[in-house]
């Protein structure tokens, strides 16, 4: 499947919950969110029938989020089945960790291929501020579950933001110097979260770093642009020297090029398919699957809208769903 200006769109995510056991200050409000009528989520085999469709229309690639998706009742049963559709030969999911340990071998024998695992802060004070729920010390035993069973390569991803963890920056990156990790930075991104975080805080219009002001601060670690013959994800990646592992950043409004390298669809957990993670537009599936309509007409549709590129830099947002509802 090629979009309008022929981005080959290879790649689904699917957010299976708006629900989440952590409330992160930049990603939702402390009261969370109304949950929704359980009608009007999508049913695993309905998420099944839109991976089936999309398949045959090219996806390759599925990636599970939230929400926090391992708060879904029976999400290895998903994995499970999704691995069973044709055409499908990765399948990933975005999680922050809580419930990793708990999951990770199951999830592995279900046929998960590997894990991201959102990750802020290293240290425990500033992990229960951010997050205002958990533990620090329980997701790290989920990042070891997850290397213990093989989903691999784990992935790390920290959301930079000023005045809160990018002194922290290097302490991730060098977390990459005897583990075979992808430590990734992703920039804050405008969607929804744009009003008071709390006590403690800086207020959030002063929160934003881009990529480009941290590697000039950091350029004392001698990070080395890794050649990328194919540019298969938006992370732009880096090596320390002598490091196992490898550096990313992911900078939709510092680099100019990021929605040139756009090669997925975004699947609501209420059964809406958008093309583009900072637009509102967004295409109704599920009362379509319930009435055994031919989804494939729809997905088309999508990609036909697909955007050239968001207009964040222009201060266009999202403003009918917040990070967790749209799956990230």
């Amino acid at each position: 499947m090629k979009d309008s200006i022929g981005r080959t769109i290879n790649y689904l995510r699917i957010s299976v919950t708006d629900l989440c056991n952590f409330r992160c200050v930049y990603c939702m409000p402390a009261e969370g969110v109304k949950p929704r009528e359980h009608s009007e989520m999508m049913r695993f085999e309905e998420i099944v029938q839109v991976v089936r469709v999309a398949a045959e229309n090219g996806i390759s690639k599925i990636r599970l989020t939230g929400g926090e998706p391992l708060v879904r009742h029976g999400i290895v049963d998903l994995v499970r089945m999704i691995r069973q559709v044709s055409g499908i030969n990765e399948i990933t999911i975005t999680t922050n960790g809580l419930l990793l340990a708990k999951y990770a071998e199951a999830l592995k024998d279900a046929g998960l291929t590997r894990v991201n695992v959102s990750l802020d802060t290293l240290k425990p004070d500033l992990f229960k501020k951010i997050t205002r729920y958990g533990e620090l010390a329980t997701v790290w035993q989920g990042i070891e579950a997850a290397e213990k069973h093989g989903l691999l390569p784990l992935k790390l991803n920290m959301v930079m933001v000023a005045g809160i963890n990018d002194n922290e920056i290097p302490d991730f990156m060098n977390l990459t110097m005897q583990n075979a990790w992808h430590v990734r930075f992703i920039e804050l991104m405008p969607i929804q979260n744009q009003v008071s975080w709390g006590d403690g805080f800086p207020d959030p219009s002063e929160c934003y770093i881009s990529t480009g002001a941290v590697l000039e601060r950091y350029q004392h670690m001698n990070l080395k642009p890794v050649y990328q013959p194919e540019q298969l994800g938006p992370a732009k990646l880096y090596q320390l020297p002598g490091a196992r592992g490898f550096v990313g950043f992911i900078s939709p409004l510092d680099d100019d090029h990021f929605c040139s390298r756009c090669n997925r669809l975004r699947l609501t957990a209420d059964g809406n398919l958008r093309p583009c993670l900072m637009s509102d537009f967004e295409v109704p599936l599920l009362n379509a699957i319930r009435s055994g309509e031919d989804i494939s007409v729809l997905i088309e549709k999508v990609i036909k809208q697909k955007p050239v590129r968001h207009e964040l830099i222009l201060n266009h947002t999202p403003e009918n769903r917040n990070m967790m509802q749209i799956g990230g």
